[in-house]
């Protein structure tokens, strides 16, 4: 999904509107200090439930879903259900314990399963997929109603599955339609969040004069976006280094590009520009390299002004030496005679030492 993602804003496709209804099931065995099994609802990969079996809580993350549990006491029995008894049984019966016929040890299960529909067309796609210890390891073909092994030790498993057609059924069925249904569910209690457009604000940072230009964009909302840098109009990679998509604290997203300017001359900067685009908005941010817009955490200094504190500096060291030189003289003049009068006056104390300069 993230490739086909990527394809679409990178060519401006946005024709097509998609939206995605995934399940993400993960089990673990001989890790002491990780929960058995926890499973989580994604929405447009918005978390939107949550469930730990060992803290027994099936938590919805999002206000918009906890109207469906309110409204929909089915979908809380069912994630009650699968959260307590069906997913882990499978997890823990079927999968670590009898998968390698290994009963101990350290082993982790994951799997992956939902829907994503075109909104225009209705078209529907659908994926389920196991992975085991960090591996792919078997996937079910809707289309072909048959598991296929993705590595060698999983062609026992995918016999002793295919044979079980009415469980190989039942799983298009949840894929094909219940997954659909719901998402449109979901969708018309949460769409005025789900569907929501935040656009950033978009800035150029660097941290030394050596250091390369980063193009920092934040606030936006959702997180489909990609950015860019371009070179007389057209998309480079040479001397670019992609940041991740960052989640701020207020639920927005940020993320930054670099670009190396080291080998940039000064008169090319023009032709360099950093390109921001938000799924769903038809225009993009342009930045403009610009040396005028960078914000640092540094500052130039210009000899006029490292001369005109170094001025100001001897004027105060000789005004704070004549000052005590006065000082000196007072005394010297209260234990002297009185007919030894200074041969110099104050202000002729002040006058040759500023000559003096």
């Amino acid at each position: 999904m993230k490739t086909l993602l990527l394809l679409l804003l990178s060519t401006h496709v946005s024709a097509l509107v998609k939206h995605s209804l995934k399940y993400y099931s993960f089990g673990s065995s001989g890790l002491p200090n990780l929960s058995e099994f926890v499973f989580s609802t994604w929405v447009d990969d918005i978390q939107a439930v949550y469930c730990d079996r060992d803290l027994k809580i099936v938590k919805p993350q999002q206000d918009w879903m906890r109207k469906v549990f309110e409204n929909e006491t089915r979908q809380m029995d069912w994630y009650n259900k699968q959260c307590t008894e069906k997913k882990p049984n499978l997890f823990k019966a079927t999968m670590l314990k009898q998968l390698y016929n290994q009963s101990e040890g350290v082993h982790i299960l994951q799997l992956i399963e939902g829907c994503e529909c075109d909104e225009t067309s209705g078209n529907v796609t659908a994926s389920m997929k196991f992975g085991y210890d960090g591996e792919d390891f078997i996937e079910l073909d809707y289309k072909m109603l048959t598991w296929t092994a993705l590595k060698p030790e999983a062609d026992f498993t995918k016999q002793r599955w295919n044979d079980d057609r009415v469980k190989i059924k039942q799983n298009e069925k949840f894929l094909t339609q219940v997954c659909p249904e719901w998402l449109k569910m979901y969708f018309s209690f949460g769409r005025s969040s789900l569907m929501r457009t935040d656009v950033p604000s978009v800035s150029l940072l660097q941290k030394t004069p050596s250091s390369p230009v980063s193009c920092h964009a934040t606030g936006f909302y959702p997180d489909r976006a990609m950015m860019f840098w371009r070179k007389d109009g057209e998309e480079i990679h040479e001397g670019v280094e992609r940041g991740e998509i960052l989640l701020n604290h207020d639920g927005s997203f940020q993320m930054n590009v670099d670009l190396d300017i080291s080998s940039v001359s000064p008169e090319d900067w023009r032709r360099y520009d950093c390109v921001f685009h938000l799924s769903g908005v038809e225009d993009d941010i342009i930045t403009k390299l610009n040396e005028t817009q960078i914000r640092t955490n540094w500052e130039h200094h210009s000899s006029t002004t490292i001369v005109g504190i170094i001025f100001a500096v001897v004027v105060v060291v000789v005004f704070a030496a004549a000052a005590g030189f006065m000082v000196h003289r007072k005394k010297q003049e209260q234990k002297a005679p009185p007919d030894s009068a200074p041969e110099v006056s104050e202000g002729g104390v002040m006058l040759g030492l500023i000559d003096q300069l």
